[in-house]
């Protein structure tokens, strides 16, 4: 009598990494890019069309102006998943596990506080007190509109009950249609709906086993180094005449 060996249990396959919400500023690419056209177009023009030390002048200040230009426009972005929210900034990308995460705050900038107490700003979500105005105005706006559709369906069903379906029908089922669409929630600013998410995420993740660790916070040496030499043969071009 034979007696087979016990079989191992087949390998269980890694838990797939989720993907990354993106979050990054349209105005502040746009802005970017045009900085970036612009100082292409004239250093470009002194390389290619000066005399004697102007284009090496120009050469200089290429390298010394376009990394700090992409730093605070192109580059900004916050990267938040399950696990970790990675705040990429001009000179510094931040990496905090939602279990390190104490706070997100709003005022005059979105910044994230960690249990130790350090604070990082979020560059590429930045406040719009101009956006909260507007936001603010279009919700008194829908309330506003909402109000007026509940009135106009109580008129409605008023003249429906002495006038049949004529007069109104016509104008409650008009209003109601328009009132349908007013939004149910509060009106927002993009920003703030960013900052939303992120706290829905810190709190539903904050306790995960996979969402803990120690925060990292590395320096963007690949912005710097460029624009410290920049500056530095640019002085030296100064320097020697």
């Amino acid at each position: 009598m034979t007696t087979s060996e016990p079989q191992s249990p087949a390998p269980q396959p890694p838990a797939a990494e989720s993907k990354d919400r993106i979050y990054r500023s349209p105005a502040g690419i746009a802005g970017g890019v045009l900085l970036l056209a612009i100082v292409a177009w004239l250093g470009l023009d002194a390389i290619f069309s000066g005399h004697g030390r102007t284009p090496w002048l120009a050469l200089a200040t290429l390298i010394l102006v376009v990394p700090p230009v992409v730093a605070f426009t192109l580059r900004p972005a916050v990267y938040a998943n399950q696990d970790r929210l990675r705040i990429r900034n001009p000179f510094r990308v931040i990496v905090l596990p939602w279990g390190q995460v104490a706070s997100l705050r709003s005022s005059f900038s979105n910044e994230v506080v960690t249990e130790s107490g350090a604070k990082y700003q979020l560059w590429s979500v930045p406040v719009s007190l101009r956006a909260r105005k507007k936001a603010s105005r279009r919700e008194s706006r829908a309330a506003a509109d909402q109000v007026a559709g509940r009135s106009g369906r109580s008129r409605g069903g008023f003249g429906g009950a002495f006038g049949g379906g004529g007069l109104g029908g016509g104008l409650g089922g008009g209003l109601s249609r328009g009132a349908a669409a007013v939004p149910d929630g509060p009106v927002r600013a993009e920003t703030d709906k960013v900052m939303d998410e992120l706290r829905e995420f810190m709190e539903t993740r904050g306790q995960a086993e996979t969402a803990q660790g120690e925060v990292t916070v590395r320096w963007a040496y690949e912005v710097a180094g460029p624009t410290l030499a920049g500056a530095v043969l640019l002085v030296i071009l100064l320097v020697v005449g």
